[in-house]
């Protein structure tokens, strides 16, 4: 993996310290990929995380949660390799057909009414996502981590993109692709590093800036964090909408009712499944789209939202889900991630070398690979003696 930037800018790029005069451009091509050129600091985070973990011996960084992490962030970003992004190609067409005012694309003023505009856009597509259950089954997947770490952070839905594009949709009146295309990225990119137990507060920023302290509440299942703090950069939308609450006592992580699952497949498309179910069980029409619409603790007779009632308590201490597997056999599945890892970088380079169903026949071996790996961390051995027998079978 090649740095492509230097550090220094790298860094900044990582805490959204770019000027409009480094960040703005006249055409698409000419944004940076952000998020692409950041792979080497998202490593550099997670080792330096993992050092910290191993040294105080707190185990807030664990293999499997990490690595099941690490490998729905590569699901994520598998569908982009062979289809155009929904959100730039719609935006662009929006701006070429409907844009009302031709804001300069050199002006700090754009620069930053898109910031302004990205963050907003982001705010209320994550609040909704939280609070209707079809985008929530997408969303979910960030949230079913029992841990709370920089890989955390990587954990992205493979559908949130099909569904998070229109939120966008307004800026594409007046604000030229190019400068969305990066506060987009950067926007991403900033998410990133609050992902952190170790950072405990930043004192006056507090009260304006998005931090460590309160995304902690957003991903807490304790009642008091249920719907609250939903942030990209700005901590004020929450702060004016009234979803904004501190950081209280402890904070245990994950989904209300945990997934119990490494499997990167299942963490994508369970909840999806499980909604379906439910909604075919509805017996009016009425039930079923609000199953869809409402929020996903809804049932017939409960608020919009459902009732902070049902959210279970917290028990003490924390349990979290894992198992405990040979130590060769955690040997074998870092190597092998690895390895599907570094294959996984080099494809986006080489990938106009190969016909299509090469690329869709890689895809598809990936996917079954981070699926394979997570069932060996849930001690689901069907999986591996399947493989070793197909394997053996091949020779």
């Amino acid at each position: 993996m090649v740095l492509n930037v230097s550090f220094t800018t790298g860094m900044r790029r990582m805490f959204y310290l770019v000027s409009p005069e480094e960040s703005s451009f006249e055409k698409a091509e000419d944004v940076p990929k952000y998020i692409t050129e950041s792979y080497p600091f998202f490593i550099f985070f997670v080792v330096i995380e993992v050092l910290i973990s191993m040294y105080k011996q707190d185990k807030k960084v664990r293999l499997n949660d990490s690595l099941t992490s690490v490998s729905a962030g590569m699901y994520s970003r598998l569908p982009m390799l062979i289809i155009p992004s929904i959100s730039i190609v719609t935006y662009v067409w929006i701006y070429k057909n409907f844009n009302i005012i031709n804001l300069p694309w050199n002006s700090p003023w754009t620069w930053w009414l898109c910031f302004l505009g990205v963050d907003l856009g982001y705010y209320w597509f994550h609040r909704l996502a939280h609070e209707v259950n079809f985008m929530w089954a997408a969303h979910q997947v960030h949230h079913s981590s029992e841990d709370y770490n920089f890989s955390t952070a990587l954990r992205q839905s493979v559908l949130q993109i099909y569904t998070s594009w229109v939120f966008y949709l307004p800026l594409a009146l007046c604000i030229p692709p190019p400068i969305f295309i990066a506060h987009n990225e950067l926007n991403i990119l900033y998410q990133f590093w609050i992902h952190t137990q170790y950072i405990r507060s930043l004192g006056p920023l507090e009260y304006i800036l998005n931090t460590p302290s309160h995304h902690r509440v957003h991903h807490g299942r304790n009642r008091y964090c249920i719907d609250k703090n939903y942030a990209g950069t700005l901590i004020i939308w929450d702060r004016i909408f009234g979803t904004f609450t501190p950081e209280e006592e402890e904070v245990a992580y994950g989904l209300t009712h945990p997934v119990g699952t490494f499997d990167a497949t299942d963490v994508q498309f369970g909840y999806g499944e499980y909604l379906v179910h439910r909604t075919n069980k509805m017996i009016s029409l009425e039930d079923k789209v609000k199953s869809l619409l409402y929020g996903p603790g809804w049932l017939p007779g409960k608020a919009r939202t459902g009732d902070i009632n049902d959210i279970p308590q917290i028990e003490k201490p924390i349990k979290r889900y894992g198992n405990i597997i040979p130590t060769w056999l955690n040997i074998y599945v870092v190597v092998h991630f690895s390895l599907v890892f570094i294959g996984f970088q080099i494809l986006p380079q080489k990938i106009t070398g190969f016909n299509q169903a090469t690329v869709i026949l890689f895809l598809l071996f990936i996917g079954f690979s981070l699926t394979s790996f997570g069932r060996l961390f849930d001690g689901r051995y069907e999986t591996y003696h399947y493989l070793i027998t197909t394997i053996y079978d091949c020779l």
